[in-house]
């Protein structure tokens, strides 16, 4: 049995001279490669301490502990072939290089997964089981490789068939389904990962509109999942023509129950390429306003002030009206209304309004503060304070409150005197006099 020959041979090698070599050599691998990309982690940040950058490179961190177990698989195939020549055995070695292979896999894995699918740092519970079920798969592979048991597993794979036509070699076997389901995943990871690399490149290129970066960057990544996956299919050898059902099945979906789905991924593209929307603009859709966040293919992420998010389908920013606010140019008005009673001057007043305005964090100087005389109402003067400011995405209630309380203050200090609503009490006192005279008389 090749279990009970890899034992032999293991228990060979501990009675035999070399023994200590292949344990040493095994030893300074691991030492040797964890200690060089130790050293690569260190370098790495001192070089982003010195460009200013404190914020933790999270794929670079990750990337590391991919680099020190292949380190250790380089040296372990050196200590073998320096062993080798020395007449030395060397099956101790062999034993660790598929094993330090599998660390390998499963980290470079989990780097590739983890750069595409987690947000922000976070990982979710389902992914986390993935992983370890991907963990305990290579793990077992590996103990089938080393066993000498996995030629025997491929043998009966292979020699196990599917049928799927009449003829006699419309068929395909096991082991051919297992190397299809490899490759595409293989290839489909590596897509995924090239393309967040491209689009976390092509979003930090400040000399590209921002809605031209992420059209790139979906664009890209759709190139690199299409092709991922024909080159994979051509690997295991399928004939790309049987596609054209795939492509035809496809183009019946869509026109019987798929026509929303198609639209909002058009509409993606078109305000993509359009320049629109762009990211961090302030927009009002429907009874739906905030600052853009997201512009993906299908939907566009909306943030209100009050942190909430809507899923806005990007259909209804192409047939719909769509207020932005920052399309042109990011300043806006805002303005605060209060009426001064008659009498009050307002070559005076007007001129202190403006002052308290100009003074305010965040109202703009160009263009300057302004007041009007609204309207003459039965309490007083109405006027209306007008102001700019340039970041509207941060709302404006709060620069309208700060000016406000500038006014009141001057309303307690008796510069301004507010308008009171007067009341014509002859009519009551007419009234009341009338109902005096019914009671005495």
């Amino acid at each position: 049995m090749p279990l009970t020959s890899l034992i032999d041979d293991l228990l060979d090698d501990l009675s035999r001279p070399g023994m200590p070599w292949q344990i040493g050599s095994i030893a300074a691998s691991i030492a040797l490669g964890w200690l060089v990309a130790g050293l690569l982690q260190f370098w790495w940040r001192r070089r982003r301490a010195a460009r200013g950058i404190t914020a933790p490179h999270i794929g670079m961190e990750s990337l590391a502990r991919v680099v020190a177990p292949l380190l250790v698989v380089g040296l372990l195939y050196l200590s073998s072939a320096l062993l080798a020549g020395h007449r030395f055995h060397t099956n101790i070695v062999k034993v660790a290089i598929p094993v330090f292979w599998s660390l390998v896999v499963i980290r470079l894995a989990f780097y590739l997964l983890r750069r595409v699918f987690a947000r922000h740092g976070q990982l979710g519970e389902a992914f986390v089981t993935f992983e370890k079920i991907f963990a305990l798969v290579v793990w077992v592979a590996v103990a089938l490789y080393i066993t000498g048991m996995w030629p025997d597993i491929f043998d009966f794979l292979d020699a196990t068939k599917l049928k799927y036509g009449t003829k006699p070699r419309d068929y395909v076997t096991l082991a051919d389904v297992l190397q299809a389901v490899i490759s595409v995943a293989v290839l489909m990871m590596l897509a995924l990962w090239a393309g967040a690399a491209l689009e976390e490149r092509l979003m930090g290129v400040q000399a590209l509109h921002s809605s031209l970066r992420v059209a790139l960057a979906r664009v890209s990544r759709a190139v690199l999942i299409v092709g991922s996956v024909l080159i994979s299919l051509s690997l295991v050898g399928i004939d790309l023509t049987v596609l054209s059902v795939f492509g035809g099945a496809l183009g019946v979906g869509l026109g019987l129950g798929m026509q929303r789905i198609a639209s909002n991924y058009v509409s993606g593209f078109i305000i993509l390429i359009e320049r629109s929307l762009s990211i961090g603009d302030m927009i009002s859709v429907d009874k739906y306003a905030g600052k853009v966040t997201q512009i993906n293919t299908r939907y566009t992420v909306l943030q209100g002030l009050d942190g909430v998010e809507t899923v806005l389908p990007n259909e209804m920013l192409i047939s719909g009206p769509v207020l932005n606010q920052t399309l042109s140019m990011r300043a806006v008005r805002a303005s605060t209304k209060l009426m001064v009673a008659y009498g009050s001057d307002l070559d005076q007043v007007m001129p202190l309004l403006v002052a308290q305005a100009a003074g305010t964090p965040r109202v703009l100087e160009h263009p300057a503060p302004g007041v009007s005389l609204s309207r003459f109402a039965p309490e007083g003067y109405e006027l209306d304070l007008g102001f700019w400011i340039g970041d509207p995405e941060n709302g404006q209630g709060g620069v309208v409150s700060e000016i406000n309380k500038k006014i009141y203050a001057l309303v307690q200090s008796g510069d301004i005197k507010l308008g009171i609503p007067s009341l014509d009490t002859r009519l009551l006192d007419a009234h009341i006099a009338s109902v005096v005279a019914r009671i005495h008389n």
